[in-house]
């Protein structure tokens, strides 16, 4: 397949990376830029030193939350932080009446599905149906959506313009989990009452940074049950006493960060903004289907690619320097920005004959 010209901003971002293997795993954990790595390089060593002081890591957060909002298209006053993508899935489910009817994809990732489960005793109920199924099964009674913008076992897209048709006309809200999507297919985030994100793969972050979006007409439907002192409208004058006094936009459900997280998050928020989203998802998609094609297997339309494989297909890749994740029983190629044409033609030459 012969190569197309390359982005210019797309191979100054590509700079930033020194893998050591070939690198087809950002499913699982992103690779970090340069500018991470010397940024959590420089906190820790001013931390070392006896000269971190807690509210300079503000403008780490500030600047990831606008960086993030722009990525998405909401303003940053609509965009929560926190650490894990249960923990916002939670506070939805929490809010939810007693009785309430939630749908979701059939073998959905455990962080979107469990803190609805567990509000059984409620009367919440959960009802699971196959990923394409899912505008069709919105029905009148269902209350809210709670689905992955893409699956994190195979790489399917949910038919995010299908749902929200279905679920405007019956009233439903939809919980959107963007972390396999974010960072290479385009979202806009505020189509959806909710989204949650966690920030350490697409998005190229240390894990501890999570994303969340409300959109105005449900922010007071959400209970901030897990507020805390960096919920405050102003977090440093919140850290004693009553009254409550949280932020008036969705900072209320913010959760202290993890700082040093948010130090190498910025920057690598940063990088993904220099590229534009076009461009990450034809790079990204287009590796993906480069690969597809190699290998004899039909165009697709993620940056994900899931297949079969044959035994000992692990330890092929491993002596080839390959790293990529086995989910499901299957093989997971994922390519991001990091990955070349040379990546993407190196695993389909190691892999041909060895897919079932």
């Amino acid at each position: 397949m012969p190569d197309t010209p390359a982005d210019p901003a797309l191979l100054r971002a590509q700079a930033e990376f020194s893998p050591e293997t070939t690198y087809l795993n950002t499913a699982a954990v992103g690779l970090p830029p340069r500018r991470t790595v010397e940024a959590v390089q420089a906190a820790l060593t001013t931390w070392q030193a006896g000269r971190a002081h807690a509210p300079e890591y503000d403008v780490a957060v500030r600047s990831a939350r606008s960086a993030y909002a722009s990525l998405v298209g909401v303003r940053p006053e609509d965009v929560a932080i926190g650490s894990t993508v249960s923990a916002f899935a939670g506070l939805v489910a929490a809010s939810l009446p007693d009785g309430s009817e939630v749908l979701t994809a059939a073998g959905e990732f455990t962080s979107v599905l469990f803190p609805f489960l567990a509000q059984a005793d409620r009367g919440v109920r959960v009802r699971e149906v196959p990923l394409d199924d899912l505008p069709d099964a919105v029905r009148p009674t269902t209350t809210l959506v709670a689905v992955s913008a893409v699956q994190s076992a195979d790489g399917r897209l949910a038919d995010l313009d299908a749902l929200t048709a279905a679920t405007e006309a019956t009233g439903a809200r939809v919980l959107l989990d963007t972390t396999q999507a974010v960072g290479w297919l385009p979202v806009d985030a505020g189509r959806f009452a909710y989204t949650t994100g966690g920030g350490y793969k697409w998005l190229l972050g240390p894990r501890g940074t999570c994303f969340a979006t409300v959109r105005a007409d449900a922010l007071d439907d959400l209970v901030p049950h897990s507020a805390g002192w960096y919920a405050g409208e102003d977090p440093w004058t919140s850290i004693y006493g009553s009254p409550l006094r949280l932020a008036a936009d969705a900072r209320r459900f913010d959760v202290s960060p993890a700082w040093l997280s948010w130090v190498g998050q910025a920057p690598a928020l940063e990088l993904l903004a220099s590229v534009s989203r076009d461009a990450l998802h034809a790079h990204t998609v287009g590796l993906a289907t480069r690969f597809r094609t190699a290998v004899g297997l039909p165009p697709g339309n993620s940056a994900i690619v899931s297949v079969a494989v044959t035994p000992g297909t692990e330890e092929s890749l491993d002596a080839a320097g390959i790293v990529a994740g086995m989910r499901a029983g299957r093989l997971r190629l994922a390519f991001h920005l990091s990955n070349t044409t040379a990546d993407a033609d190196l695993a389909a030459e190691v892999l041909s004959g060895r897919l079932r």
